[in-house]
């Protein structure tokens, strides 16, 4: 933890930030103890190093760990579960990219609410080279940010993508030189982290609902809630008052 935000960092800098099963099956726990912080106001997902965001599962695993149907069935279940985990958390997520963004990488940054890339960084899905399926959540995922040519294009191509491409994509959100990067990552971080924990909160759940399809009852449940807050209060006041204001998220 740094102040506000929570980080999240794929260590495997041997095999450019490769998944392993292991990594897979920490991450529920990681997004639950920043979720029950009340500190923690934004969690960011980064790689290791400067090669790579996270470059896929680790394959090399594979020949052990999915070599019949009864072990892929139970390592797609952690997989699936990390990724739902990253997906439902209440709080704001970013995927900070720098390098390869392959696969499985694609898929963890898909879960995020926002995506910010250096100019360098590399996208792609290389399923179609290895013959693999990829599971309908994770289309999902992918087609809700860039629609259904486009995820069709990733997938048909297998090739990789340049972060501007990512970028008119609409896969990437932003895109900043290296040089400046970090800089520009805290000043984006401190904006988010100093708004409304539930008014943000409130935005998430109703975007997913949206893109579900889902009974909106629990969307405008959480707008009732903005309104009836202490934080509100504080929001009027501060305006009035001409200072920024102090949220604690209640």
């Amino acid at each position: 933890t740094d102040g506000p935000v929570g980080w999240m960092t794929f260590d495997n800098q041997a095999r450019r930030n490769a998944v392993s099963a292991e990594m897979w099956a920490a991450i529920p726990g990681i997004i639950a103890n920043f979720e029950a912080d009340p500190a923690i106001r934004i969690i960011a997902l980064t790689g290791a190093g400067d090669r790579a965001f996270v470059s896929g599962a680790d394959i090399s695993q594979f020949a052990e760990q999915r070599a019949n149907p009864a072990q892929t069935a139970d390592y797609d279940r952690v997989s699936a579960a990390a990724t739902q985990a990253i997906k439902l958390a209440t709080k704001p997520t970013v995927a900070i990219i720098r390098g390869y963004c392959i696969g499985g990488g694609l898929g963890v940054a898909a879960t995020c609410d926002l995506r910010w890339a250096t100019a360098g960084s590399k996208f792609g899905v290389p399923a179609g080279r290895l013959g693999l399926g990829y599971a309908h959540a994770g289309v999902k995922t992918l087609m809700d940010i860039v629609g259904p040519a486009t995820t069709k294009e990733i997938f048909y191509t297998a090739k990789h993508f340049t972060a501007a491409e990512a970028l008119a994509m609409g896969f990437v959100t932003r895109v900043q030189p290296e040089e400046s990067f970090d800089a520009w990552i805290a000043a984006e971080l401190a904006t988010i982290a100093q708004n409304a924990p539930l008014t943000l909160a409130a935005l998430k759940l109703t975007v997913r609902d949206l893109l579900d399809g889902s009974d909106l009852a629990r969307a405008d449940a959480a707008v009732e809630a903005c309104f009836a807050s202490a934080d509100y209060a504080e929001g009027r006041t501060a305006f009035m008052e001409k200072r920024p204001p102090v949220f604690q998220g209640r």
